[in-house]
């Protein structure tokens, strides 16, 4: 990992919050649910769809778990009384996942219960390697009782990918298609950017061949061009797919997609624990960090 990248990660953290919110704010929709409410609302006027989260993740104690229950069911309501084009993200370990496996499960069917009652949909994140069996095993079990209201995320750099698709695929998975962001160790996953790219196309291929709806999340025009090539070669309609990205990145390329016809959906996190949320995503990856450090240099704009 490049030094540079360490540093400018460990002096963001000793930064004031204040100063890192400057960095933030323009990936996270705000600190409050009006916050995004508002983004969400000026997305949907351009047509774009978007996920809403409530941030948060890794939390040690059931009663966490439980307030973010309440604020995501607050989130599903809002969602419909302002009768906004969104669904929602939410991450296991937020919602207790290294606590208690069972628990979990309860957590989401609350969850999804009111999702499936605004005929809404949950998306289940998926977060580093080692929680990866336990997501997938927490997928499947609300499968069987949500089938419509319940999709997962898979991550194309973690060699296993290509294994879990296919077992997925099988009963119809929505997937959300993303790289992966979290640092993982080369006997796992790929680390070069044609590798990576080569098994989002190869997964992107047979999540399409099998049937399955697939959020395209990605920023990386090579790949969007090849999505583009696989969506004219499957003939898709254009309720079959979708392309996703994250708020605040590569906007020009956003507006390009959704002139050129096809269906997109923006991710928008809020919430009070944005801090940590920033500083993990930094931590996970410091090419944003530096990124982010250099649009406050003057000589490098």
């Amino acid at each position: 990992m490049n030094p540079l990248h360490n540093l400018i990660v460990e002096t963001v953290k000793i930064m004031p919050k204040s100063i890192i919110y400057l960095f933030a704010k323009k990936y996270i929709a705000g600190k409050t649910l009006s916050n995004g409410v508002a983004v969400a609302k000026d997305l949907n006027s351009k047509g774009i769809m978007t996920t809403m989260d409530v941030l948060g993740e890794s939390v040690r104690q059931k009663e966490d778990a439980i307030n973010f229950v309440n604020q995501f069911l607050e989130l599903l309501d809002t969602i419909e009384k302002e009768k906004l084009n969104s669904n929602i993200s939410t991450k296991p370990t937020q919602l207790g996942l290294n606590i208690d496996f069972d628990f979990c499960v309860v957590q989401y069917e609350k969850i999804i219960e009111r999702a499936k009652m605004y005929n809404n949909f949950v998306r289940i994140d998926m977060e580093d390697s080692s929680t990866t069996d336990s997501i997938i095993k927490l997928y499947t079990k609300l499968y069987q009782k949500f089938p419509q209201n319940v999709g997962i995320v898979v991550q194309a750099y973690l060699h296993r990918t290509i294994d879990d698709v296919r077992e997925m695929d099988k009963i119809k998975t929505n997937y959300r298609l993303c790289k992966g962001i979290y640092i993982e160790p080369k006997e796992i996953a790929y680390k070069e950017k044609k590798e990576v790219r080569d098994n989002f196309i190869k997964n992107l291929n047979l999540m399409l061949d099998d049937g399955c709806y697939v959020g395209i999340a990605t920023h990386d025009k090579p790949i969007i061009d090849k999505a583009f090539e696989i969506i004219k070669t499957h003939k898709l309609s254009k309720d079959k797919y979708e392309f996703q990205m994250l708020y605040g990145v590569t906007e020009n390329l956003r507006k390009q997609i959704l002139d050129n016809g096809h269906r997109m959906r923006v991710y928008v996190p809020f919430g009070d624990q944005w801090y940590y949320y920033a500083i993990r995503r930094l931590q996970e990856n410091p090419q944003v960090a530096w990124t982010m450090f250099k649009s406050f240099l003057p000589f490098t704009k």
